[in-house]
């Protein structure tokens, strides 16, 4: 499996970016897809996942200003982010997970990284 993120860039503050994954396969024989950011010096975190039913989950920071849908007949999941801050400046990774059964497990595949700047 193969996921392809891309859609980043440098974008002013207040901005939207609109991220995509490409996945090799059906995305609908994963069990859950999402993104996931990784900022300097800081841990990755979830930002959002969508499960094969149609559940979602945002981190709270994201809540209100992020999106995540997908697109089954081009097998590829996107993330629209508006209202962008400064502390959104990451680089961002899709993911998807095999058998989704619980919010937070580890992701079985990621895609490269994307990053996202967004300028004060």
């Amino acid at each position: 499996v193969q996921l392809q993120a891309c859609g980043g860039g440098l974008v002013q503050t207040g901005g939207s970016l609109r991220l995509s994954c490409a996945a090799s396969g059906n995305i609908n024989s994963f069990g859950a897809m999402g993104w996931s950011r990784q900022a300097p010096g800081k841990q990755r975190e979830l930002v959002a996942s969508r499960t094969y039913l149609g559940s979602t989950k945002y981190a709270d920071s994201v809540k209100g200003r992020f999106t995540i849908s997908r697109d089954n007949a081009k097998n590829t999941v996107y993330l629209q982010m508006n209202s962008l801050k400064p502390e959104d400046t990451a680089v961002y990774y899709c993911n998807a997970e095999r058998i989704w059964t619980a919010w937070g497990n580890q992701p079985d595949y990621w895609g490269q990284g994307t990053q996202v700047t967004v300028s004060s």
